[in-house]
């Protein structure tokens, strides 16, 4: 009898283990439909452990799926014409986190970047996340939560090419005049009323501006300056994520 009721406690901790360890990892899966080569970039959060890799090539038509352990945070974006030197420095004209290899190590997109944000496991035990042109664009990405749950569970994202039509003064080209890259007022001119900082620094003080809005009219789910969080920030409970580069119609 003293056996038979020891064998309930141990079998229902191994099946709460095997649960437990069912549902604390999340899978990102990252897709190319650009007619180009992008080299996704990862950052994790200061308080979050990095994943198991920070950088990589996606070919036309490639995915990756990368496991991030229970509540993860950072974030994902494209790196775009990218190439490695005599020396065998990398770099990219676009996203590029300095680090001058493929991988990131833990550093950051330079600006502008279209940026995929996210807090798993945050408050409520929900996943936060969005996408942000606050920090510019440089190609259309969207986020499709994968088997969630919630009212504000929803995709994501820029899926705009809004190179062509950037304002000339916030235009980014190569060195053969094509335009690559978008960047944010905040970027381009560096004042507190677009950077929301020093005087700007409150939500009723930081507006949006014309420039902001000329991103928020293409793509009105993403965060379009600092205080952009009501229409911006989407919530989900137990999703994986696909995170798709020029998800249609394929953009260059």
């Amino acid at each position: 009898m003293s056996q038979l009721t020891l064998l309930i406690p141990l079998s229902s901790f191994f099946i709460s283990h095997f649960f437990i360890q069912a549902v604390v990892s999340t899978t990102f899966t990252l897709t190319n439909k650009c007619d180009y080569t992008v080299w996704p970039g990862i950052l994790s959060n200061a308080d979050a452990p990095a994943l198991s890799t920070t950088g990589f090539a996606l070919q036309n038509g490639e995915s990756k799926t990368i496991t991030a352990p229970a509540s993860w945070g950072g974030r994902f974006w494209g790196r775009t014409y990218c190439s490695q030197d005599s020396t065998g420095k990398f770099s990219c004209v676009t996203g590029d986190c300095g680090s001058g290899k493929l991988e990131c190590s833990g550093t950051g997109a330079a600006p502008p970047a279209t940026l995929a944000e996210f807090k798993l496991d945050g408050y409520g035990g929900m996943d936060y996340f969005d996408v942000s042109l606050v920090d510019g664009y440089n190609l259309p990405l969207l986020v499709v939560p994968q088997g969630g749950s919630g009212q504000n569970c929803t995709s994501t994202g820029c899926v705009v090419d809004l190179n062509d039509s950037c304002p000339s003064e916030l235009k980014v080209t190569s060195t053969e005049g094509e335009s690559v890259a978008c960047k944010s007022a905040c970027e381009a001119f560096g004042s507190p009323q677009y950077c929301c900082n020093g005087a700007y620094s409150t939500p009723d003080a930081c507006r949006p501006s014309t420039y902001s809005e000329t991103f928020k009219n293409a793509c009105p789910r993403a965060y379009s300056y600092a205080y952009d969080d009501k229409t911006s920030t989407f919530t989900c409970a137990s999703a994986d994520y696909q995170i798709t580069f020029c998800p249609s119609p394929n953009t260059r």
